[in-house]
């Protein structure tokens, strides 16, 4: 009998090329696919919530993958603290039903950004995960770009284009924290497209250091291709922190929902394609 296995997942992603498997190369999914395979003694294959770039840490990821192996779940999770390395580890292990798929399932993705307006930059522990920028941004107008971006658009300007993929988008929360010279974005959406996160947070950057002004975020909208003027933030600023999901009722209906073509509403009331 096959068993479907929800995983939640955290790492450190200095050290990985991203997660997604590469030949050849130190990813997160291949790390994890190898040393599962051994532990249970059979090939197996995970599928993601998130696919991660290179440097990009995770607090919240899940995935899951089908086994026929039998497991007491604590056990497992205990062997492979052990047979991991230390910049990942599996926080949970659970039976999930079949319908459950990390990717199509989810509902929404959230994110942090983490930034410092210290003169002396990063503290040594915070180093691998904040990222020094200018004292003095402007967060009031950072927050009001940010505002200009929420709802459902076309994030073409924000996005590396992938062939056959869709840049449409609802930003559901877009703001900012500080904490003495510390700035936190917290980012969610229904799904986010390729460097979408640090490329929201490059734009509202150069909004807080005044190169832009809050209004221009909005413009940004209109492009029907990658810009030029957006600047990707660092990747070691970002963690993937939660990812949220139906209730097992509802998961085959989110999974067609998911894989259904987006469109962004005309301004008119209408609908018009991608």
């Amino acid at each position: 009998m096959t068993t479907r296995v929800r995983l939640g997942i955290s790492y450190d992603g200095t050290d990985f090329t991203g997660w997604a498997r590469q030949p050849g190369l130190r990813t997160v999914q291949g790390v994890l696919e190898e040393s599962l395979s051994k532990v249970l003694r059979e090939p197996l294959q995970l599928t993601v919530a998130g696919r991660t770039d290179a440097g990009v840490h995770a607090q919240g990821q899940v995935a899951h993958f089908d086994t026929t192996a039998e497991f007491d779940a604590d056990k497992l999770m205990y062997r492979m603290a052990k047979f991991l390395p230390k910049d990942v580890r599996i926080t949970e292990i659970r039976t999930a039903p079949p319908e459950f798929d990390a990717r199509f399932s989810a509902i929404r993705r959230h994110y942090v950004y983490r930034l410092t307006t210290a003169l002396y930059g990063a503290q040594p522990l915070q180093a691998r995960g904040v990222v020094p920028c200018k004292p003095g941004v402007d967060l009031e107008a950072m927050r009001a770009a940010s505002r200009n971006l929420l709802g459902l658009h076309d994030f073409a300007a924000f996005c590396r284009r992938r062939e056959g993929a869709t840049t449409i988008r609802e930003l559901q929360r877009f703001d900012w924290e500080r904490d003495g010279d510390l700035l936190t974005a917290y980012v969610s959406a229904d799904a986010f497209c390729w460097s979408m996160v640090r490329s929201l947070v490059g734009a509202v950057l150069a909004v807080g250091e005044g190169r832009r002004t809050p209004e221009w975020t909005k413009t940004l909208l209109a492009a029907t291709e990658r810009s030029s003027s957006v600047t990707v933030a660092p990747a070691h600023g970002l963690s993937l922190v939660a990812v949220d999901y139906p209730a097992d009722a509802d998961l085959a209906a989110r999974n067609a929902q998911t894989r259904e073509t987006r469109t962004v509403p005309a301004p008119d009331g209408g609908c018009c394609g991608q």
